[in-house]
């Protein structure tokens, strides 16, 4: 079990930001970068949140629906922002938001969002309790009752 899997940790300890800028081997012939790129970019932030979050290794276990809702270009920033929105035993749902930004304007716009599911492990590589998730103000609440939803269909889904 990781060291204090008892206490309960705030959203905030767990935060990620990650900023890559996007460059012409990250992109099409159109010069929209592809999906992959931006797709690993949120599995790797996302990570981040979950290990910080349990403190020890975390694997990715599903990710839930993505949709690209416009081209990001080469020659922008992207962003994306996780955070640890709810806690099961074992597991973590993990919310990513991803947002492009113009470097000239510095006009921004949210392009992605999606939720991936992590599993805490131990050294041996078997799932291992988590700390519970402690959300403060009113955003993290909803965040955590929303994805206490998510999870319930996910589970209804897997039976």
């Amino acid at each position: 079990m990781t060291a204090n899997a008892h206490t309960p940790r705030p959203v905030k300890d767990s935060q990620a930001i990650m900023t890559e800028l996007m460059m012409p081997h990250m992109a099409n012939l159109q010069g929209n970068v592809f999906g992959g790129v931006i797709l690993s970019l949120i599995d790797r932030v996302a990570a981040v949140a979950a290990i910080r979050h349990c403190g020890g290794p975390a694997v990715t276990v599903s990710v839930d629906r993505v949709d690209f809702r416009e081209p990001i270009h080469v020659g922008e920033f992207v962003m994306a922002k996780a955070s640890v929105n709810y806690v099961g035993r074992t597991s973590m749902e993990v919310g990513v938001r991803v947002e492009a930004e113009q470097i000239a304007t510095r006009q921004r716009r949210h392009t992605n969002s999606c939720y991936l599911t992590f599993v805490a492990l131990d050294d041996e590589g078997h799932p291992q309790e988590v700390p519970r998730v402690e959300p403060e103000g009113r955003d993290q609440v909803r965040r955590y009752e929303a994805a206490k939803e998510r999870r319930e269909l996910r589970a209804k889904r897997t039976s």
